[in-house]
């Protein structure tokens, strides 16, 4: 009988730190198989800023850096333009990249730096302690909003992959979603078609992973999965909103 399971070599073998729930690691896993499958781990670097990704380079078998936080896209710039051989990725959640990063990520993708970002949404600030982030939903309870994100105050959640689709520049901006099966395949899809315009040297790519924070959001992991999928998913809607033919 022929083997139908194994872990991919990008992946190494240690166990997680990741709470109970939270969805880091089968996006670490979709990341992996991809590029086992396009055969550049030998050349794949990736960089982890502060965040709950901060340790993500326990869980690859390939090179990585740590950058300030929110700078990771500064990182890449710098090793991508240095390095245009390399395959070179962030992976930030949206604490990092939308709030003190956002100046960042927006300038590196309207330049059109070839490198990718994978970007992982669970509309809190994870390991700094469940703080509102800039992608945090309306009325959404965090340690710094405990009577719910008033949105008279502070304004709507940001739209990031919307927001970067608006540009002339970047040319593969998607966002899908891995908290239940159904939706992982597509989120590999979407990973690969990011990694394999980099390796064509075509364009800067982000795909927006809509990801659940048991832990900050109060919730237990199955319970958390219903509330992304009843309160994220109808507003960060999941789709390719931009790619190299043309608005998804």
């Amino acid at each position: 009988m022929g083997k139908i399971f194994q872990k991919p070599e990008a992946l190494a073998d240690v166990d997680t730190h990741y709470c109970p729930g939270c969805t880091h690691g089968i996006i670490h896993r979709l990341v992996a198989e991809v590029i086992d499958e396009l055969d550049v781990r030998g050349r794949t670097v990736g960089i982890a800023p502060v965040g709950c990704a901060v340790l993500a380079y326990n869980y690859f078998t390939f090179d990585f850096q740590e950058a300030a936080h929110g700078r990771a896209p500064a990182m890449a710039t710098g090793i991508k333009r240095v390095r245009p051989d390399l395959m070179v990725f962030t992976y930030q959640g949206d604490g990092d990249l939308a709030s003190i990063g956002m100046s960042e990520i927006v300038h590196a993708a309207n330049r059109g730096e070839k490198f990718t970002t994978i970007f992982v949404n669970n509309a809190v600030y994870g390991m700094t302690g469940g703080q509102m982030a800039p992608t945090t939903m309306p009325d959404q309870i965090t340690t710094t909003s405990p009577a719910g994100r008033d949105t008279d105050e502070v304004g709507m959640p940001i739209k990031v992959s919307e927001l970067l689709a608006a540009l002339q520049t970047p040319a593969y901006i998607a966002r899908q979603t891995v908290i239940r099966a159904k939706y992982i395949r597509k989120a590999k899809q979407a990973i690969k078609k990011a990694f394999t315009y980099q390796l064509e040297g075509k364009c800067f790519s982000l795909v927006e992973i809509v990801s659940t924070c048991p832990t900050n959001w109060g919730m237990t992991p199955i319970d958390s999965i219903k509330w992304a999928e009843d309160t994220l998913l109808p507003y960060y809607q999941l789709g390719e909103y931009k790619t190299p033919n043309g608005a998804g």
